[in-house]
């Protein structure tokens, strides 16, 4: 997970995502980069674009919310149920293919 905030701190940052600039993240926060994920990584994000897929996950727990809000007392439970099941099943779905790197 470290290397995806790596990814995601030089995004915030606008600076550009390469091997070098995710490895120095790396290591400025005491991880000890496996240089073979780090080249992974970044070639995997050349086709993403990060702030569209951030702002897809941030979206995606917000939209659940006011449904989980609108139901009646008796089935409350139920539906908080299937809420965060639903909600753990969107977590990554902005990511997809990315968790595949890291076993």
């Amino acid at each position: 997970m470290e290397y995806v905030y790596a990814a995601m701190m030089l995004h915030s940052a606008e600076k550009e995502i390469d091997e070098k600039a995710v490895g120095a993240v790396l290591k400025a926060a005491g991880v000890k980069a496996d240089d073979a994920r780090v080249k992974a990584l970044v070639a995997s994000l050349a086709s993403v674009d990060i702030g569209e897929a951030m702002s897809q996950a941030i979206a995606a727990p917000a939209a659940a919310a006011p449904a989980a809000a609108g139901g009646s007392s008796s089935d409350a439970p139920a539906e908080e149920a299937a809420a965060e099941e639903e909600e753990e099943e969107d977590d990554g779905a902005g990511f997809e293919g990315l968790g595949s790197l890291f076993g």
